[in-house]
């Protein structure tokens, strides 16, 4: 197939599957680019030919009306066809990042790895849907850049540095999981709203049409029963003529007789 076009349900499911499959990956690397194609790559094995930069552009497309007035709306979410694939593969993202977060570390490096952890949890959350922007940064944008993180980076050493209770930090990251785990519950929330709706009105729908059946049927009992009731006065007139005529002959036919005798 060509890659050019709109993109079908299948393929769009299929890039859905691929990407799923590497949501680790994806959540671990820092620079995803070589990812993307290894995405188009398997999509091209499954007989879709698609560009990394397609492929990263049709999930963003996807990423946004997930996240968009499908999930916010129920009444509209029903409308978007890859909302249940979409779910999974943000329900294995919440795990993965949950095991990550929740990760035992020791020796004397402990306090400084989970600040690291909710320094990297935090980014990647706010980068969610803008995966991949920075990989087609110029070469004359990157010298900058690294000193903008060389400086970011000793900043943050200065600030490590300094003294703080351990207890603000266990705070923040409960705060962190909770607001992450309350994200997660509503939306299950909103979709379970969304799935009782629709089979609500499925409900309706199908009494609707067994009063509509029950309703045909009993007028063509009705009818069926009019038809024999007429079919009962014909064939009751119809003997009571047949006594009469033959009432009429056998009185003929004894006057005839008397006469003759």
């Amino acid at each position: 197939m060509l890659g050019s076009g709109q993109w079908g349900q299948e393929e769009t499911r299929e890039l859905i599957f691929i990407r799923g499959e590497l949501e680790r990956d994806f959540t671990a690397a820092k620079h995803n680019k070589t990812l993307w194609e290894i995405v188009s790559a398997r999509m091209k094995d499954r007989g879709y030919t698609r560009t990394p930069d397609q492929c990263k552009s049709k999930w963003k497309n996807l990423l946004n009306r997930y996240k968009g007035k499908e999930t916010s709306d129920p009444e509209n979410g029903c409308q978007f066809p890859f909302f249940e694939e979409l779910h999974a593969v943000f329900t294995e993202r919440a795990k993965t990042m949950q095991r990550r977060l929740l990760e035992p570390e020791a020796g004397s490096g402990s306090t400084q790895a989970k600040k690291k952890v909710k320094r990297t949890t935090t980014e990647r959350s706010s980068d969610e849907f803008s995966e991949g922007e920075d990989e087609d940064e110029s070469e004359e944008e990157k010298p900058a850049r690294g000193i903008s993180h060389k400086r970011k980076k000793s900043d943050s050493t200065v600030l490590d540095k300094s003294p703080r209770p351990n207890s603000g930090t266990s705070t923040g990251l409960q705060e962190m999981l909770r607001e992450f785990f309350d994200q997660q519950l509503r939306m299950e929330v909103q979709w379970r709203e969304m799935m009782e709706k629709r089979a609500q009105e499925r409900q309706l729908f199908e009494q609707e049409w067994q009063h509509w059946m029950e309703k045909l049927e009993r007028e063509r009992l009705m009818v069926e029963k009019a038809w024999r009731e007429r079919e009962e006065e014909m064939r009751r007139r119809e003997e009571s003529r047949a006594e009469r005529r033959d009432s009429l002959l056998t009185t003929l036919l004894n006057k005839l007789i008397n006469d003759n005798n």
